[in-house]
């Protein structure tokens, strides 16, 4: 429980990160599945929607053009914002660097949840509002990690975690001839696969819970994940405050 509290802390430890980035993956596969019942796309990764605008500039499909700009819009939009919160915190001396976005994400997805009915009308890049707002958060979240991992957890894409965990299988598999010295021998990294595995273990399991949640309840699903995302990055704000409280309460 301790470790929950400090998950988006200003110190980070390989555990802490597993562990958060487990989370944001479970949260990142329920809305794209959710997103996909809802829209029928999904938000949480841009390469379709990069090879949607390159094909269909060839095309002439400027609808589709147009959707695609939005959205891959969006998603970096979600990016640059998380590292201007980061960036600023920083500067500012704040522990809550990394809570900071996921509050932000939390509060998005609050709303999308009490909201959402509202969210399907067209916007001027030829897709539903709902796109754009998901694509947004995805980026925000995607960006945080990424941040905090330096650069070594992906939570919103697949793609890049079942490339090395097949790489880390085949190392696995890889037979060492008789003989070579231990230096020279292939070896799996047993940590890399245990979070590769997680990773895209918990992504599914959230597209599972997405896909029913959003089928039989409705935009109201994402609320609990929002709560979730709140509660973690409320503690390391609570301790901001309190700090900069003591601070203008001294003589």
């Amino acid at each position: 429980m301790r470790r929950l509290r400090h998950l988006t802390g200003q110190h980070r430890t390989a555990s802490t990160n597993r562990l958060l980035g487990g989370l944001l993956a479970f949260n990142a596969g329920a809305i794209n599945a959710g997103g996909f019942l809802l829209v029928n796309m999904y938000t949480s990764h841009m390469t379709g929607f990069a090879s949607m605008l390159a094909d269909n500039l060839i095309l002439g499909n400027m609808t589709l053009v147009l959707g695609a700009a939005g959205t891959l819009l969006a998603f970096t939009t979600g990016a640059a914002v998380t590292a201007v919160l980061v960036n600023w915190a920083r500067q500012n001396w704040l522990r809550s660097e990394y809570a900071l976005p996921l509050l932000l994400e939390a509060v998005l997805l609050l709303l999308f949840g009490l909201m959402g009915a509202t969210l399907t009308r067209q916007t001027p890049f030829a897709v539903p509002l709902t796109v754009l707002v998901l694509a947004f958060i995805m980026g925000l979240q995607n960006a945080l990690v990424s941040k905090i991992s330096s650069s070594q957890i992906r939570t919103t894409h697949m793609t890049g975690v079942i490339t090395d965990l097949g790489i880390e299988l085949g190392k696995i598999f890889y037979w060492n001839r008789t003989g070579l010295p231990p230096e020279s021998r292939v070896r799996a990294n047993r940590i890399k696969l245990r979070l590769f595995g997680t990773l895209l273990a918990m992504f599914v399991s959230g597209g599972l819970v997405g896909a029913f949640g959003f089928k039989y309840v409705g935009f109201i699903w994402v609320v609990p994940l929002a709560l979730l995302l709140l509660a973690l990055s409320l503690p390391p704000l609570f301790s901001d405050w309190w700090r900069l409280s003591l601070r203008k309460a001294k003589p």
